[in-house]
């Protein structure tokens, strides 16, 4: 079915474009919410007598967006949740549920306008887009912790309490290698010095029984000697 698009719709198209698109989505959808008209030459024609008007209030409109997106880009959200050790929400966070924690804020919003592709189901900081107007989106970090304690430290951090605990592991295995490898240093040079030593022993009484040795050679030289002066005389 081709119809005339009276706001601009992702990925389909911009105002005033005529698109081709699936017949149930332009009667439960498009049609019902006037984001469309049927694309016939009487409505190509009510449009085209309309579309300053229209092009105007979609710009105030958008304005008004604009300045709520910037309220709603200082919002915290944060919602509390109970879930396991390993960060696994007992159940989940639905859009509804978003859209009542950022309404609770102090910006009022649709479930409709919030933009999540599968509900969240664990702990940590969530990225989620919310639609304000068909040009005007705004990303905003949703803090799921299982207390306010945790979700100000992941607000710090910047990672979820089950990614910090993670750190904090890999750095104290990091301690425990490092303490592991300097201890096996300090055992091969205690090895290392107690063969130094062994080996300088050895030395040390090779040379004492060599010196022994030269002695006994020298006084048998003596004994020579004295006897070969006895049997000239």
């Amino acid at each position: 079915m081709e119809v005339i698009l009276l706001e601009r719709i992702e990925k389909l198209g911009q105002m005033g474009d005529v698109v081709t698109v699936k017949p149930g989505y332009a009667r439960n959808f498009l049609l019902p919410q006037k984001k469309a008209l049927r694309a016939t030459q009487d409505s190509k024609k009510q449009f085209e007598a309309q579309r300053t008007q229209l092009e105007a209030e979609n710009l105030e409109r958008r304005k008004d967006a604009e300045a709520v997106a910037g309220k709603l880009g200082e919002l915290d959200i944060t919602l509390i949740r109970q879930a396991g050790d390993n960060g696994q929400l007992y159940g989940s966070v639905s859009g509804r549920d978003l859209a009542d924690a950022v309404s609770e804020a102090g910006v009022t919003v649709t479930r409709g306008q919030v933009m999540l592709d599968r509900p969240i189901k664990e702990l940590g900081l969530h990225p989620v887009r919310i639609s304000l107007h068909p040009e005007v989106r705004v990303e905003v970090a949703v803090n799921v912790a299982r207390t306010e304690d945790e979700a100000k430290t992941q607000r710090e951090r910047g990672l979820s309490i089950t990614e910090i605990a993670e750190e904090s592991e890999a750095a104290e295995d990091a301690v425990a290698l490092a303490e592991e490898a300097l201890a096996f240093a300090d055992d091969k040079g205690a090895e290392a010095a107690a063969v130094d030593g062994m080996v300088e022993e050895d030395v040390a009484e090779r040379v004492a029984e060599a010196a022994e040795e030269g002695s006994d050679d020298s006084t048998d030289g003596d004994v020579a000697a004295e006897d070969g002066d006895e049997a000239k005389s």
